[in-house]
């Protein structure tokens, strides 16, 4: 195995389009670079306030407690990558080690993976230990942009034509997010949600994403119990992110499955939701929580909770792809969110990765033979839109 000679970080900061989650005139990401003595390049990606997560990658070490990513990262072998993320992880807690450096810790995990697939001709999930499904199913968010202070009409006919694109696909999940709904009252979201099961048709599996709608658990109660008539899944961070007792009093009241976690970072946070609010759902994600070296010792401890994991995705086709290797490796993860679904206007999406899009045949993604991620990076566009600061 070559060793890893450079690793870096790049802002790549392109214009906002369509329905791009941002209110900024920009879309931004962080993505990590690792190369190798032979040259060759694995990717990975983090979505989260990227110019501070490249910050904590070029960060050099002061002392043994405060410890620098790249000097445990050059000149190792990619293949150790789970070694290389304990021994940054116990060096790190002097200047914060929950949040923003496991952000960027998972960007880098996620390269390492790729890097020791294209080295080794293997997949990602073969690295992760081998197939324990047959495939992964990709659930789409349909997402119809900033829909704040529109009617429900005009909101359902935005949807339409992503549910149908969706369909066309292949995806038989979906997932309708709650974002731009603020202006709606609680009566006026279970309508909505119920003309939405009716535009996507009965045969779809339907979740739905509050968004940390609610501050007091009792107020999602009412409506998540009525959104049950329309067979929703799953309802993914209905509260506010840290009311671990709020989530506990719901998920133990709710018919629909209750996730959390979606920005949460490590296994010890997850512990938390796992022990303390007793969630039957995770959406810890890949490129945020601790790439895939974390996120499967995450898995094995829902199989231990008996709770389950779909990862939650964000920025570009890196993590759509991630997640559907992590699936194939895992059995707690029954589906998992895939972003880039037609048409698709943003980008990121569109254009940083080649696929974009794998082939879906009943729902169902096959695992690829594909070495490392199975993509190819556009780097016409990363130097294109790269920060150059």
């Amino acid at each position: 195995m070559a060793l890893v000679v450079d690793l870096e970080a790049v802002v790549v900061s392109v214009p906002a389009e369509g329905n791009a989650f941002t209110e900024t005139d920009t879309e931004d990401m962080l993505l990590v670079l690792a190369k190798d003595e032979n040259g060759l390049i694995g990717f990975g990606e983090c979505a989260a306030t990227p110019r501070v997560v490249k910050e904590m990658i070029d960060f050099p070490s002061e002392h043994f407690w405060s410890n620098g990513i790249k000097e445990h990262v050059i000149g190792k072998d990619p293949i150790e990558a789970l070694a290389i993320y304990d021994r940054i992880y116990h060096s790190s807690f002097y200047h914060g080690r929950r949040g923003t450096l496991i952000n960027a810790l998972s960007a880098v995990d996620i390269a390492l993976y790729d890097l020791a697939g294209k080295q080794l001709n293997k997949p990602v999930w073969q690295l992760l230990g081998g197939a324990r499904q047959d495939g992964a199913r990709p659930y789409a968010t349909i997402y119809p942009g900033d829909t704040r202070g529109e009617p429900t009409k005009e909101i359902l006919k935005k949807m339409e034509g992503i549910v149908e694109s969706v369909r066309e696909m292949g995806i038989t999940a979906m997932k309708i997010p709650f974002v731009g709904l603020t202006e709606l009252a609680d009566h006026d979201v279970v309508e909505l949600i119920g003309q939405c099961r009716k535009l996507v048709g009965d045969d779809i599996t339907l979740g739905t994403d509050p968004g940390y709608r609610w501050s007091h658990w009792q107020e999602a109660l009412w409506v998540l119990n009525r959104l049950d008539d329309f067979r929703i899944y799953f309802a993914e961070v209905p509260i506010r992110h840290d009311d671990i007792e709020g989530y506990r009093e719901l998920a133990a009241r709710c018919p629909i499955l209750i996730g959390a976690g979606e920005f949460s970072t490590s296994r010890w946070e997850a512990k938390e939701w796992l022990e303390q609010a007793r969630v039957p759902l995770l959406h810890c994600g890949i490129s945020r929580a601790g790439g895939f070296s974390e996120l499967a010792r995450i898995s094995e401890m829902c199989e231990l909770a008996g709770a389950l994991l779909m990862p939650h995705s964000y920025a570009s086709g890196i993590s759509d792809f991630c997640n559907l290797h992590f699936q194939i490796a895992s059995m707690q993860v029954p589906m998992v969110e895939f972003r880039t679904v037609h048409p698709v206007t943003s980008i990121l999406r569109r254009d940083l990765v080649h696929p974009n899009v794998p082939e879906i045949k009943d729902g169902l993604v096959t695992p690829s033979d594909k070495p490392g991620l199975g993509l190819e990076l556009n780097m016409d566009l990363v130097n294109r839109f790269r920060d150059r600061v």
